[in-house]
């Protein structure tokens, strides 16, 4: 498991690829609680791609049977960290997207058309 790589996965740098071809910038490793995998500072968005098994994902997210005491509990405190992180994020003015690892797999078009709008959102309400 330590040889799982959590940034700049294969999905990841398709789906910024794509962001990017759309016209869309945003910043890598930009300081803001929870390190969100992708920044839009001026429209205050913050994505974050989870992983369905690191993060609990309700369709996909298996606990294994090696050791599931201790996976139940890890993942269980990661969902936890992410819907503090989300409603931190959220009292500080931000627009928080999480995207299922599935999801992007499945469609990344619509996610990338989720994150357009939310910006273009943020940016008319001028904030």
């Amino acid at each position: 498991m330590s040889r799982v790589r959590g940034r700049n996965t294969s999905l990841e740098v398709k789906f910024r690829k794509k962001l990017w071809a759309r016209g869309l910038r945003y910043r890598l490793g930009y300081k803001l609680i929870g390190k969100p995998d992708l920044v839009f500072v001026n429209a205050k968005v913050a994505v974050f791609i989870d992983g369905c098994f690191w993060h609990g994902c309700p369709l996909h997210g298996q606990i294994p049977k090696t050791n599931g005491e201790f996976w139940k509990i890890k993942i269980g405190k990661n969902v936890a960290r992410d819907k503090t992180v989300s409603y931190e994020l959220g009292a500080l003015g931000w627009k928080v997207i999480r995207f299922w690892e599935h999801e992007l797999k499945q469609d990344v078009e619509r996610c990338i058309e989720d994150v357009y709008s939310s910006i273009r959102r943020a940016v008319n309400s001028g904030t």
